[in-house]
């Protein structure tokens, strides 16, 4: 039964953020005048739809994903239903093809930040600062000498602002080379200490344990709601950025990565922990979503923003032809990593 729970809590995570992106994408093409065939909710065959006007909007049976089909991605389709030309997605003013790229990312983070709103104001927040609340006896902090009350200033020459860099900084670390940090004691003097983790086994894997346990007291309020929401919105755009770059300089491998596999995983964990966990699960995913389509990579929105910025600073349109070309083969691309990431997702669950 927890099985078929967890299914369904992550279709209706999935669901739920992809829908946002493309209606993002769907209100702005129609607000600018772009024919819009489809709206789509799940891929595959179709199993409910109806058309208003020239769209259809539809359920489809693979409940992963989604997508809002315009005039001008298949240029072929176009001509057969003859689309004027002057409601085509390539034929839109360069500021409203952005618009329209952007917007669902956008809605991604309006979704995250509205969701982590409403989490903070029913459940509360927490206080994200980066003070260690516990040393756990016998560990490889408490032999370094990290101390309960010490605020964590720096790891590694990286600025500490939140509990959640802490983590952030501690994953992307080398284990075996341990991590220096810089803190002020409740005294207010200064230390900087080496911490070399433990290394443990859990479910057969080598796990390496720190033995701290940040400071992270509840927040009630609008006010508190608001003040946890902007902390913890930064947070989570940090980690972006700094994963995608580390992914890039090798810091962090591919193999790391989580697809849907991993994501149901991980919803798994956040339903045990109550509903306010899969509330900033969402949140967190959402931000993913957006962000990871925002980067300027062909298939992705970031790759259709990317080419209108080549013809503005070009002074006319790349060739609709050569553009959808180069997409599709990124798609394929994209697709063939999906595959691997997924099948890495197997092997880690055995």
């Amino acid at each position: 039964m927890s099985i078929i729970i967890n299914i369904i809590v992550f279709i209706i995570v999935l669901t739920v953020i992809v829908a946002f992106h493309e209606f993002g994408h769907f209100l702005l093409a129609k607000l600018t005048g772009v024919y819009v065939y489809e709206y789509a909710i799940g891929m595959g065959p179709k199993l409910f739809g109806f058309k208003k006007g020239e769209t259809e909007y539809s359920l489809r049976a693979i409940p992963i994903g989604g997508y809002c089909q315009l005039a001008g991605e298949d240029l072929d389709e176009d001509d057969a239903q003859k689309v004027p030309k002057n409601r085509r997605l390539q034929n839109k003013k360069a500021w409203q093809r952005f618009l329209i790229m952007v917007f669902g990312p956008v809605n991604n983070f309006i979704l995250a930040v509205v969701i982590m709103f409403l989490a903070a104001l029913i459940w509360g927040g927490v206080t994200m600062d980066p003070v260690i609340a516990e040393v756990n006896k016998d560990s490889a902090a408490e032999q370094a000498g990290l101390q309960a009350n010490d605020t964590v200033l720096v790891i590694n020459k990286h600025k500490i602002s939140t509990n959640d860099d802490i983590s952030l900084y501690l994953a992307v670390a080398d284990p075996k080379k341990g991590s220096t940090f810089k803190v002020e004691r409740a005294d207010g003097t200064y230390a900087t200490i080496k911490v070399k983790p433990q290394k443990v086994k859990e479910d057969g894997k080598d796990t390496y344990r720190y033995g701290i346990v940040m400071k992270q007291e509840p927040t009630k309020g609008f006010l508190e709601s608001m003040g946890f929401v902007w902390k913890k919105t930064g947070s989570f755009f940090k980690q972006m950025f700094i994963t995608v770059g580390y992914l890039f300089t090798g810091g962090v491998k591919v193999t790391q990565l989580s697809g849907p596999v991993g994501i149901y995983s991980i919803v798994g964990q956040s339903r045990a922990n109550g509903l306010s966990s899969i509330f900033l699960l969402t949140a967190f995913l959402s931000i993913n979503v957006g962000f990871i389509n925002l980067l300027p990579i062909p298939a992705f929105d970031g790759g259709h923003i990317l080419f209108i910025i080549i013809e503005v600073i070009k002074g006319s349109p790349v060739n609709p032809e050569l553009e959808n070309k180069i997409h599709y083969i990124f798609l394929m691309l994209l697709m063939a990593l999906m595959v691997f990431i997924t099948i890495n997702d197997i092997i880690k669950l055995f």
